[in-house]
């Protein structure tokens, strides 16, 4: 870890960066997800559902971006390796062989909400660390997930 001034313990830092890179990864996992349902959709709504999941992916990015910007604030080091995604990202496994618009938002809405929930429980975790700035960011990050699940799942109609 590197120096940091930050006013919070050492031991604090830690565990707020062991909190961040696990949505960190989980995060860039959701992105990698996004960016395969916007390549392999088919069929009806193929225009909307393209653009749908290309918009969802961009917001994505941005999380990560916050998350990582943060753990090297903290005095970690983000890493955001393929290697160390695969091996700590705690979302579902995409189907390769998804293709309709329908299995296609069922799968990306189910790993939103799957990442939404892991942040909400984080956002406690942060804060009894306490690192209030962390809690924050991930009441953020959350904030803005629970957004983007709308936008998908209202394609489904209550499906």
């Amino acid at each position: 870890m590197y120096a940091s001034r930050i006013d919070i313990p050492d031991h604090a830092r830690k565990a707020a960066i062991q909190v961040l890179q696990a949505r960190l990864s989980d995060a860039l996992d959701l992105d990698a997800q996004l960016k395969q349902a916007h390549w392999n959709v088919r069929g009806m709504g193929f225009f909307g559902l393209h653009q749908l999941f290309d918009k969802v992916h961009g917001e994505v990015e941005g999380f990560a971006d916050s998350l990582a910007e943060r753990i090297a604030a903290l005095g970690g080091v983000a890493d955001g390796r393929v290697q160390t995604t695969a091996a700590q990202t705690q979302l579902y496994e995409y189907a390769l062989e998804t293709r309709a618009g329908s299995d296609h938002l069922r799968a990306i809405a189910a790993v939103v909400s799957q990442f939404g929930k892991a942040l909400r429980a984080d956002i406690d975790v942060a804060a009894a660390i306490p690192d209030a700035v962390t809690a924050d960011v991930l009441t953020e990050v959350a904030r803005a997930t629970d957004s983007q699940l709308w936008f998908v799942e209202a394609h489904l109609d209550g499906r």
